[in-house]
């Protein structure tokens, strides 16, 4: 049975086509994983169906009474309630049928007449079961079962939402929404802010949920682990694939191949047609045959041309430093407002160490990275980086001063002694080409703005480069190259990341954030 019907959806986002006439069919219980290039419209996609965008033409159609739910990481939630109460808000239905019960059984006592009194009671009654058979008097350890599945339990249920970053109001939101009974779940890369076991935490979850989710992720083991169903964005469609994703990319590769020589033959055809039209159209013995053929060529229905990868090069230059003592840490202590959220931090970095920081309790790794670089205070202990260090580094949150300007701009903000033909050669080598160099950083995918980021790095040499999960949003042939770039850098590497397979093909030391 369909729960989502889509049909002929067009939509142009900042001139750019990302649908032509798509469409769509989502049965119920289907897990499905949503992929494509980055910037071919995957979380527009999410938007049009949870109606945060109105598509351009077209009808998207929820079955009449599906209850869904959208990850929308950038939400306005109230910051002033506790990670508590705002877990609670998904039971808001049941608190309030508590409400009620009460003032029923307040107002017993003051009913006279037994009749009244008798239904009453048997509707107070059929209120019980119903809070008894949804769990309300479990709620407290339903929330924690969930929320301590994501590490959310290590923020601390009494924190005001108003103190968390924006990772763990991630957290906190995504373990809502597995809390609300919805029929049909939509995740915008829900791996983004979690660490290794709380993503294979959430990957069990997902296996065994009963309903429909559809999901954007980059992560190929997390979509293997989950999904039995790929919708890949690709062409200006939307194309449904069976299987895992590595089952996909076999299937998709060949379908791509396949296309891509059809459109080929179809531009010959369509070639030799306008030209037989153009050399015979003024001759009056075969003006009929050109006309003829000229109606012809009106009825075909052009294929869009086929969507190519645009390759992306990293490049980041090194200036040599050798040292066995690149970076020092020290009974370091991290924290907030003169608390320290681990015990003391001790690191040792040479001049060729790649350093893996990993976390299993969801908190410190990005802290740690910002202290380091000053951003945060330490509140004791010490570090210490050579005195030779020159440092490249790019944080885990998507920010930028000022994300009107274009990445042109952006990059002549950073560098103005660099010319505009340079600057447009460096953004092409990390895929930035053309049009895209000249949008608006706000109207870019999140993967098209790493890769604004990084090549900001490729700009300047450096010794060491510190990462704060540089792979969130990035598409798998960016992530592959970015990976060739990172194994090849002469260079020191502090990496912070959620992805084995990425960090462990990098890294030759690992370290463990742990409480």
């Amino acid at each position: 049975m369909s729960i989502l019907t889509i049909s002929g959806l067009t939509h142009i986002f900042d001139s750019k086509v990302l649908f032509s006439e798509a469409e769509l069919k989502i049965n119920n219980g289907e897990h499905a994983g949503i992929v494509g290039l980055n910037g071919a419209g995957k979380s527009t996609f999410m938007n049009i169906i949870s109606n945060k965008i109105i598509q351009d033409e077209g009808e998207v159609k929820w079955l009449n009474g599906i209850r869904w739910g959208y990850l929308d990481q950038h939400a306005n939630i109230d910051r002033e309630q506790s990670v508590m109460q705002y877990l609670e808000t998904s039971f808001q239905h049941l608190f309030e049928l508590n409400e009620q019960l009460e003032a029923l059984y307040e107002s017993m006592g003051t009913v006279e007449d037994m009749d009244e009194l008798d239904k009453l009671v048997a509707r107070s009654a059929r209120m019980q079961e119903h809070l008894d058979e949804a769990g309300f008097y479990d709620i407290e350890s339903t929330i924690k079962k969930v929320a301590n599945g994501l590490g959310v339990g290590n923020l601390g249920y009494d924190t005001s939402i108003s103190t968390l970053s924006g990772g763990q109001r991630a957290k906190v939101m995504l373990s809502k929404l597995l809390l609300s009974d919805l029929d049909v779940m939509l995740l915008d890369e829900p791996t983004n802010f979690l660490d290794i076991e709380h993503i294979d935490w959430l990957a069990k979850y997902l296996t065994t949920f009963k309903g429909t989710f559809l999901l954007i992720s980059h992560d190929t083991d997390f979509l293997n682990n989950t999904c039995s169903l790929i919708i890949n964005i690709e062409n200006q469609t939307i194309r449904k694939y069976s299987g895992d994703y590595t089952s996909f990319m076999a299937q998709y590769e060949q379908n791509a191949k396949q296309y891509a020589e059809a459109f080929d033959r179809q531009q010959r055809d369509i070639k030799k047609m306008q030209d037989y039209i153009d050399r015979n159209k003024a001759r009056a013995s075969t003006a009929g045959m050109a006309n003829s053929r000229k109606k012809m060529l009106n009825r075909i229905e052009v294929m869009n041309k086929p969507t190519i990868a645009v390759p992306a090069t990293f490049d980041f230059p090194y200036t040599l430093v050798a040292s066995k003592d690149m970076l020092i840490v020290k009974s370091l202590e991290i924290g907030y407002e003169g608390k320290a959220i681990l015990p003391p931090i001790n690191i040792h970095m040479g001049s060729e160490t790649k350093l893996w920081i990993r976390g299993t309790n969801g908190l410190g790794k990005s802290t740690l990275i910002k202290t380091l670089m000053h951003t945060l205070q330490k509140i004791d202990g010490s570090f210490k980086f050579n005195v030779n260090t020159k440092i490249n580094y790019i944080e885990q949150d998507l920010e930028f001063r000022n994300n009107s300007l274009s990445a042109m701009a952006f990059m002549n903000e950073c560098f103005p002694r660099m010319g505009s033909k340079e600057i447009r050669n460096q953004l092409a080598k990390v895929g930035i080409k053309s049009d895209l160099a000249s949008k608006a950083i706000s109207n870019m995918s999140g993967g098209e703005q790493v890769k604004v980021k990084l090549c900001s790095l490729m700009q300047n040499a450096s010794s060491m480069l510190i990462l704060d999960e540089p792979t969130n949003h990035l598409d798998v042939t960016a992530k592959e190259a970015l990976e060739t770039a990172l194994k090849a850098y002469p260079g020191a590497i502090l990496l912070v990341s959620h992805e084995p397979t990425f960090a462990g093909a990098i890294c030759n030391e690992i370290f463990d954030i742990e409480v």
